[in-house]
C-alpha cells in the first residue's frame, strides 16, 4: 500500500509561484511513476506532470510546459511540483498519484491517490 500526502497549496496572485509537495510512504518507489493531476470545478481530472521515480524521466502537459517543474527527492521520498508564472486557469485541486510502471496521462490508470490540495490563483 502506498500513502500520499500533498502539501503546499494556497492562494497566490497571477504571475506568482507555489511549490507543492507529495510525501510518499508505504512502499519503495523504484518501480513507480509519480504524477500530478488537477481538477477544476465542473471539469475532469487532468494530467499535469509525471516523473518515473528510478530514472527521473519527466513528462508535462502542454499547458504547463516551461512553467511547471516536477522533481523527486529520493532521501525524503517526496515529489515536488514547482509552479511558476501561475495564472487563474491554473486554479484547481491538485492531486498526487502513483502507479507501477511508466507515467500515464489517464487518471484511471493510477492506483494510489492523495487527498488533494487547493491551489487558487487570483487575477
Amino acid at each position: 500500500q502506498v500513502q500520499l500526502v500533498e502539501s503546499g497549496g494556497g492562494l497566490v496572485q497571477a504571475g506568482g509561484s507555489l511549490r507543492l509537495s507529495c510525501g510518499v510512504s508505504g512502499r519503495t518507489l523504484g518501480s513507480y511513476a509519480m504524477t500530478w493531476f488537477r481538477q477544476a470545478p465542473g471539469k475532469e481530472r487532468d494530467f499535469v506532470a509525471g516523473i518515473r521515480w528510478i530514472a527521473g524521466f519527466t513528462t508535462y502537459a502542454d499547458s504547463v510546459k516551461g512553467r511547471f517543474t516536477i522533481s523527486r527527492e529520493s532521501a525524503k521520498t517526496t515529489v515536488y511540483l514547482q509552479m511558476n508564472i501561475l495564472n487563474p486557469e491554473d486554479t484547481a485541486v491538485y492531486y498526487c498519484a502513483a502507479r507501477r510502471g511508466v507515467v500515464d496521462s489517464k487518471a484511471s490508470q493510477y492506483d494510489y491517490w492523495g487527498q488533494g490540495i487547493q491551489v487558487t490563483v487570483s487575477s
